[in-house]
């Protein structure tokens, strides 16, 4: 259920650190109140979705990727793909540093349950008034160097949980004129180094701790999450060039709202 959870939020604009969080706190499950297994667990569950979203974009990977060693080597951007390649590492480099410098304090300050809910509100009413009322005329090759570093700034401030990383990227991109499905797809690209970052620091960090008898458990989540990622970009990408992004804007509103209810109620507690 983690690995689906995690597949299916890691790229709809509804954050997937907040529902990883929630999941758990909700249903009673203990594994949330276990440190050191929870971070594993959660760096199982990104490297599956990261799995996923690979095979996706494989060609779009391999593409940028070769128009990115291809740019230095002859030391200039002469292309249209050599450009993004190089707005994608720019975009980057924002949520890597505030990964780094903030990890503790997001992991040990940021996540409870009330927070997050009051940051997917909040997210999602801006999400709403954005994509509502912004224009929608450029497409991925209109991207130039402040609109990746604005988008990647975006990123960085996702890693309250609540906010969505997919979430505000769209939406700075959405800000900035970037029609639905390029607004995504640049969001998802954009994703991928910082996924692969992120479960690589964590997981050097916690080679010591294993599986903890877990084994079947995590590749279980490793494998549902990377099928499910795989399945919503897919989808994500066909709806946006129909749709707006309303649905997710009421979800994220619904999900808040129950999360106040359950703790008005005395259900579960305000925080973990």
């Amino acid at each position: 259920m983690l690995g689906i959870t995690q597949g299916l939020t890691e790229f709809a604009p509804v954050s997937s650190s907040g529902h990883l969080i929630l999941v758990p706190w909700l249903f009673g499950w203990t594994i949330v109140n276990n440190e050191a297994l929870n971070k594993t667990f959660d760096v199982a569950l990104h490297m599956g979705t990261l799995i996923g979203a690979l095979i996706y974009f494989r060609s779009d990977v391999a593409l940028y990727l070769a128009a990115w060693v291809r740019s230095i080597r002859q030391r200039a951007v002469r292309t249209a793909d050599e450009r993004l390649a190089w707005l994608l590492i720019l975009g980057t480099i924002p949520g890597a540093i505030a990964g780094v410098l903030f990890e503790s304090v997001i992991e040990d300050k940021l996540g409870q349950p009330w927070l997050i809910a009051v940051m997917l509100a909040v997210g999602g009413i801006v999400l709403y008034f954005v994509d509502t009322r912004c224009r929608a005329d450029r497409v991925l090759t209109d991207l130039r160097t402040k609109d990746a570093a604005i988008i990647g700034v975006a990123q960085a401030v996702a890693l309250q949980p609540g906010v969505s990383r997919s979430g505000i990227t769209i939406t700075a991109a959405r800000a900035l004129g970037v029609e639905r499905e390029s607004a995504a797809r640049f969001s998802f690209l954009l994703s991928l180094p910082i996924i692969a970052g992120a479960g690589l620091f964590k997981a050097v960090g916690l080679v010591g701790t294993g599986f903890q008898g877990y084994g079947s458990q995590f590749f279980w989540g490793f494998v549902a999450s990377a099928i499910s990622g795989y399945l919503v970009i897919a989808f994500l990408l066909s709806y946006l060039r129909r749709h707006n992004l309303t649905v997710f804007v009421i979800y994220r509103l619904a999900v808040a709202a129950l999360v106040f209810i359950v703790i008005i109620t005395g259900f579960r507690s305000a925080t973990i």
